[in-house]
């Protein structure tokens, strides 16, 4: 599978023209011969979207939906966005990934909130692991701070996924997640792990770029990238059947000696 991941720069524009930008995006990303464009989290909004605008998108999900799905079916590459989506009377940071042909596959809401900015603005997502098949793979999806539970990136693997997408707004100072972590999640669970961030300010946070997809075997596949960019990998059957079988971690764990993993540890507190 190619893989494209779009590293947006921060701006200031009306929904409209987010929606006429992904689509350019995705016509540059087909002709480069892409199979699967991801773009970071929030995409259609912004990651610091008022709650007026935030509103709005939720309330034009449905229309919304069908402009994604279409901008996917004319590329003629999956796409993965993210968006805020209403049920009832909350919302949730939510992605959707639809196929070539602009089917919906799956779609998954951001579990673990960061900070009270975020918690006052969404609800918190109740499933941890959703998968689709897409181009002989199967494909998990997270969204930015979820990545940093071990836990939900190896429950991942354990299910079978080989292609991680997780759409993020990380800012500085935490420049590691990226640098450090991401390669390491892929690197411990034997998954690719494509981490698709923003770039540049939005007056609020100073976004960190440092967008990479990271192979099972913890190398980093994509060119370093500060700014706006397009940034290409591909994701491999051998290289994942490789990586499986050098390092083996998952068939040599030990789960009997660590039932109590997710169990609250009595010095945690919430």
């Amino acid at each position: 599978m190619r893989l494209a991941c779009w590293q947006a720069a921060v701006r200031r524009e009306d929904g409209e023209r987010r929606v006429e930008r992904l689509a350019e995006v995705a016509e540059r990303a087909s002709r480069a011969g892409a199979d699967l464009l991801v773009t970071p989290e929030l995409s259609l909004t912004g990651y610091h979207a008022s709650p007026a605008e935030l509103a709005r998108v939720a309330d034009g999900a449905t229309v919304l939906a069908e402009r994604a799905a279409g901008i996917a079916a004319r590329a003629g590459l999956a796409l993965l966005y993210g968006f805020p989506e209403r049920s009832g009377a909350v919302t949730y940071n939510a992605v959707r990934l639809v196929d070539r042909g602009g089917a919906l596959v799956a779609a998954y809401r951001k579990a673990h909130l960061f900070g009270p900015v975020e918690r006052a603005a969404f609800a918190a997502g109740d499933h941890g692991v959703v998968q689709a098949g897409l181009g002989g793979l199967t494909v998990g999806l997270l969204v930015c701070y979820d990545v940093e539970f071990p836990e939900l990136v190896r429950a991942h693997a354990l299910r079978g996924t080989d292609l991680l997408l997780v759409p993020s707004a990380l800012a500085r100072p935490w420049e590691l997640v990226a640098e450090t972590l991401v390669p390491a999640r892929a690197f411990e669970s034997q998954l690719y792990v494509a981490y698709v961030n923003w770039a540049g300010s939005d007056g609020l946070d100073v976004y960190c770029g440092l967008t990479r997809v990271a192979g099972p075997d913890g190398r980093v596949r994509t060119s370093p990238a500060s700014g706006s960019d397009l940034l290409f990998a591909d994701v491999r059957r051998d290289v994942l059947d490789e990586a499986r079988a050098a390092t083996p971690y998952l068939a040599d764990r030990r789960p009997e000696l660590y039932s109590d993993l997710t169990a609250e540890a009595p010095h945690v507190r919430s």
